[in-house]
């Protein structure tokens, strides 16, 4: 605890003293240029990997940086529902990015056994979410580093899918108004990859382009 109550003694002497202009902006309102959907593992922080600061991303994070699709709002998902609609109708975010990562403790989740997820009966019915992908992943001869890794990048994809099924998402894609977009975040290295739609795969980001 002492950790945690340092860290707002020295968040408030010295960070937003350094940016005291950006907080004077932001104090009244917020306007983020980007909805910024991950997992809420705790070894991926949004700002940290993208070097934003405070104002620049609206941010939902949850087990498997999951959507749900449009159609389940009414059936206890509306939380991340009613971020998705105020980013996009309120905030008129510019991009959504859908951020996926390596070693992901949720992608993992969708194997375990039934009698561990009966046990986390609320993890259980989110997880529900990502069967299509478990379902593909498992069609597959793959091994487990494969599978791993297939599941966490078909996953993003998955979610992205969701995402269009919400009318005001797809009204600002038409409109040419909103980018979506699939990041896979790599902790060891901190690489992150975005997906070319047009080749089917995730390409570095790097400084050359």
């Amino acid at each position: 605890m002492k950790r945690l109550l340092d860290g707002v003694v020295k968040f408030k002497d010295e960070f937003l003293e350094e940016h005291k202009d950006i907080f004077d902006e932001i104090a009244e309102h917020q306007d983020p240029h980007t909805l910024y959907i991950g997992c809420s593992d705790s070894r991926v922080v949004p700002n940290l990997i993208t070097k934003t600061l405070p104002g620049e991303l609206f941010v939902i994070r949850n087990i498997g940086n999951m959507v749900p699709p449009h159609r389940a709002t009414n059936e206890g998902f509306k939380c991340t529902a009613s971020i998705i609609e105020y980013a996009v109708n309120k905030l008129e975010v510019d991009n959504i990015v859908v951020c996926g990562h390596s070693n992901c403790g949720g992608c993992k989740a969708l194997y375990y056994p039934e009698e561990k997820l009966n046990k986390m009966p609320n993890v259980k019915a989110w997880l529900e979410l990502a069967d299509e992908v478990k379902n593909r992943v498992l069609a597959k001869n793959l091994s487990k580093e494969e599978k791993e890794f297939q599941t966490e990048q078909l996953n993003i994809l998955k979610q992205i899918e969701n995402l269009t099924t919400y009318p005001c998402v797809e009204e600002r894609l038409k409109s040419g108004k909103l980018n979506v977009i699939g990041w896979y975040y790599v902790i060891e290295t901190g690489d992150v990859f975005q997906y070319n739609e047009e080749k089917r795969e995730f390409e570095l980001i790097n400084s050359e382009g």
